[in-house]
């Protein structure tokens, strides 16, 4: 280091710099991947049901009809013999 200590003030603000880039690019990686796991930046309604939640709430309720149409098909054959 140089004699008058300028030197150990630079590496300190090389130390800091560095960290805070890594900072910086952890956060950009982060919401890169909130972007990419949820499709939105956040603009939309959080308490809005998600694009998985209502494809797995249509499919429950496609599999609710399917059940009542086999009952009724079931309870039908029932009724012929």
């Amino acid at each position: 280091a140089c004699a008058n200590g300028v030197g150990a003030v630079t590496l300190g603000a090389m130390q800091i710099l560095k960290i805070l880039a890594l900072v910086l690019g952890l956060a950009a990686v982060a919401f890169t991947a909130k972007v990419a796991l949820t499709g939105t930046t956040g603009a939309s309604d959080p308490a809005a049901p998600s694009q998985p939640k209502r494809q797995l709430d249509a499919v429950r309720a496609r599999a609710g009809e399917l059940e009542q149409e086999l009952q009724k098909s079931a309870n039908r054959a029932d009724a012929e013999r």
